[in-house]
């Protein structure tokens, strides 16, 4: 996610507030009795996989309406005929943004989504706590994002072993050489690099090129932010990257199923 170091300070104080009103209302335990009646986790980890076996470039198509750096992105904002758009251009999985305060995201536009095609859905937001989990579970995910920036290394290992006994996988986010590091001791195989300096907020694909050199061969690499031609796609594809999740270049597009054409070069 693309935010300064202050900002996620307070987004992540915000989200902590926010879990426990929300745990106040429904348990982990109605959290459980919700998720026997989800469809199963369609494999998001697969997906790209499958994808990338076949030679062609696992996109990973976000639908955020806004974002604390770039404000309102799309103002029509319909995520079921946005999935639809997305899977008619080639889109492999999908991510969706649920926080609210920060992203005007909600977990009833991850529903939506997902009822509407049938790729794996990312949740994308900021989990910090296990109740998350369940929830995301309960709501359909079929994938979670876990930040390492915003974890320490014991929470990231323990919000990953629940993900997986709920038999969803897990998108580990890096952004430097020693959160890469760090994410290396989880189980995910999902590795992503996001090319946002976090501190400067310039983004440059130079991060990916750096960073996917060292990520062992058996990883599959992700790369984030700053991805907006073809041309950007194909120089990622050199240094070994077989995943792209990219979000406000499409979704600033009005034919947003003729953008992912031309960014995955099939149009």
């Amino acid at each position: 996610m693309v935010i300064e170091d202050d900002i996620l300070a307070k987004i992540c104080a915000d989200k902590r507030l926010e879990i426990a009103r929300r745990q106040a209302v429904t348990s982990i335990e109605e959290l459980k009795r919700q998720i026997k009646d989800v469809e199963k986790p369609r494999g998001f980890g697969r997906a790209l996989m499958d994808a990338a076996a076949a030679g062609r470039p696992g996109l990973i198509a976000e639908i955020k309406k806004a974002s604390p750096s770039g404000g309102m992105i799309r103002e029509h904002f319909d995520p079921a005929a946005l999935a639809r758009a997305y899977a008619a251009g080639g889109a492999v999985c999908l991510s969706v943004l649920t926080d609210q305060p920060y992203f005007d995201g909600s977990p009833e536009h991850l529903k939506a989504a997902r009822a509407a095609v049938k790729l794996p859905v990312l949740r994308k937001d900021f989990i910090l706590d296990p109740w998350q989990i369940y929830e995301s579970r309960a709501m359909g995910a079929d994938c979670i994002l876990l930040i390492m920036s915003a974890l320490t290394d014991d929470e990231a290992h323990s919000l990953e072993e629940l993900a997986r006994a709920l038999d969803m996988d897990v998108l580990v986010e890096v952004h430097d050489e020693a959160e890469l590091q760090r994410a290396l001791g989880l189980q995910t195989l999902l590795i992503g690099i996001n090319n946002r300096n976090l501190k400067t907020m310039v983004t440059t694909l130079e991060t990916t090129e750096k960073l996917s050199c060292t990520c062992p061969p058996d990883r599959f690499v992700i790369s984030e932010s700053g991805i907006k031609t073809h041309e950007d796609v194909l120089r990622l594809r050199k240094v070994c990257v077989s995943g792209f999740l990219v979000g406000e270049s499409l979704m600033r597009r009005a034919d947003v199923t003729a953008a992912v054409h031309e960014l995955l070069g099939t149009g």
